[in-house]
């Protein structure tokens, strides 16, 4: 071990002024997993813990609503500092089911999180949305920016969100300042449209999922593959690394990283999580802590005493090209195939999530149904969201609109594209219908210049189910919008929801 990597204190990183954090978070979602086992924490002995961290410059924790009494556990140790001193950070994150978003509804889920952790300000008060089709999603930021203006959220941030959707949020005018993501030497997602975003807004990347729940260690370098697994982390990270190739390939990047550890006198871990720390969008990483375990403070100070080489990146390239990509981009794993989770498959879980939409039988035409979305237009004019007959699904020129007539992105088409095929798949799931069925779009420009970032958006979701297609580029569209899109699918009778969300 380097001498003088005990020395070392923990970066900084500045995410929003004045705000201040750690580089190496402090995560705290393992308290649940050992609750589950073990019972309950005692909240005054978890925050002697917390203390530790806190002493050895570690002051910055992660949580969430659903990680125990993570919550009250950092509560007992923010009641403990004294008027005049820092006190530690606290971020935690708020994952309400999909549905309406009043702002009763979201002042509810803040107000809980104030008092768990005896605050009047959330430091970072990070959303978590299951199904972005269910355009709730949006409406909950722009509540949650509301209650930041009256002071009881200091910054907004989002987790698990794609490139498409954060750019979405940036677009309809969202002040977010972070997203947190999964991000490793085996899940390198993060490093390709998400960064590139970064490069271009306010927002940075926290990550998770550094240690791939502990597989990025000595312990299993050359180790036989696990046949049984019991923790939550381990069950999820193992799907990650069959994803990206199996075991073997694994191994491959264990042992680059292992080489370069010997180099540098630090352990495999601290490679594994200092790759992650350089790359261009992320403020800081999330190392997980076992409460009442040991704890890996001087471990972790040795990230921030050296730095990796050219040669060392040039290492780990070679091991990254005997590996697979994981699929889709950053969240998709909580959202559709492969399902890279601890439990596995969502698609249960998913299909119970309430649709925005439902579809009620067409008076006068047998066997039809429609669906309306709620648009004021829709009554005045006429005319329904989407229609269904027989097998043919047609969906009415659908433009990026909240509510009844808000215009969402008003000058971003590729963001408005991104909320219309959103809009259009919740249409289609009031069917037992998905992006599969899809079999026609029309695009509706008014600026040839949005072409490319409205195709990219197109792409996204159609770019394996290719649809015929056409694009026009019309004078203007009614209201300012700078895209409307209708689609036409065709579906088998019992074809059901198997297609899963196009978000």
């Amino acid at each position: 071990m380097n001498g003088d990597a005990k020395l070392a204190q923990p970066e900084r990183y500045e995410i929003a002024p004045g705000l201040n954090i750690a580089r190496a978070l402090t995560g705290l979602w393992q308290v649940a997993d050992i609750e589950r086992k073990q019972g309950k924490l005692d909240p005054e002995a978890g925050a002697d813990v917390l203390q530790r961290y806190v002493d050895a410059g570690f002051d910055t924790f992660d949580m969430a609503d659903h990680y125990g009494s993570a919550e009250i556990i950092t509560g007992a140790l923010l009641r403990r500092t004294g008027t005049g001193s820092p006190k530690p950070l606290a971020f935690t994150k708020w994952c309400p089911p999909p549905g309406p978003m009043s702002a009763e509804i979201v002042r509810k889920g803040v107000q809980e999180r104030l008092d768990r952790l005896g605050v009047e300000r959330v430091d970072l008060l990070q959303f978590h949305w299951w199904s972005f089709q269910h355009p709730a999603w949006l409406d909950a930021l722009h509540e949650l920016t509301a209650l930041r203006e009256e002071g009881l959220i200091r910054e907004i941030g989002v987790t698990n969100f794609d490139a498409a959707h954060l750019a979405l949020a940036l677009a309809d005018g969202i002040a977010l300042r972070t997203n947190q993501v999964s991000f490793s030497l085996v899940d390198r997602r993060a490093a390709g449209p998400l960064a590139e975003l970064c490069a271009t807004s306010p927002v940075r990347l926290l990550a998770y999922g550094t240690l791939c729940g502990g597989f990025l260690s000595e312990r299993w370098l050359d180790a036989p593959e696990p046949d049984q697994i019991t923790d939550w982390s381990k069950m999820k990270y193992k799907r990650f690394i069959d994803a990206a190739g199996g075991w073997k390939a694994f191994q491959t990047i264990l042992s680059a990283a292992s080489a370069i550890a010997r180099k540098h006198g630090v352990s495999i871990a601290n490679v594994a999580t200092r790759w992650v720390l350089e790359q261009r969008a992320v403020a800081g990483v999330i190392i997980g802590a076992r409460l009442g375990e040991n704890i890996h403070t001087e471990d972790n100070a040795q990230l921030f005493a050296y730095e990796l080489d050219r040669e060392d990146h040039d290492r780990l390239e070679i091991a990254f090209a005997q590996t697979r990509p994981i699929p889709g981009d950053c969240g998709d794993e909580y959202r559709k195939p492969p399902f890279l989770t601890a439990t596995g498959d969502l698609s249960d879980h998913l299909d119970q999530i309430p649709l925005s939409y439902e579809s009620v039988p067409v008076p006068y035409r047998l066997g039809a149904e429609r669906v309306l979305s709620g648009s004021k237009w829709e009554d005045i004019a006429g005319y329904c969201r989407a229609q269904r007959v027989g097998d043919r699904i047609l969906v009415s020129g659908t433009t990026a609109t909240a509510g009844s007539d808000r215009v969402v992105a008003p000058d971003d088409a590729g963001a408005q594209t991104t909320f219309i095929l959103d809009k259009i798949a919740e249409a289609l799931a009031a069917f037992g219908a998905g992006p599969k069925d899809v079999i026609r779009t029309r695009i509706y420009l008014v600026d040839e210049a949005d072409t490319l970032h409205v195709s990219n958006a197109h792409g996204r979701v159609f770019g394996e189910i290719k649809p015929a297609n056409t694009l026009v580029v019309v004078a203007k569209l009614v209201g300012g919008y700078r895209v409307e899109i209708e689609a036409e699918a065709l579906v088998a009778p019992d074809a059901g929801s198997a297609n899963g969300p196009m978000g």
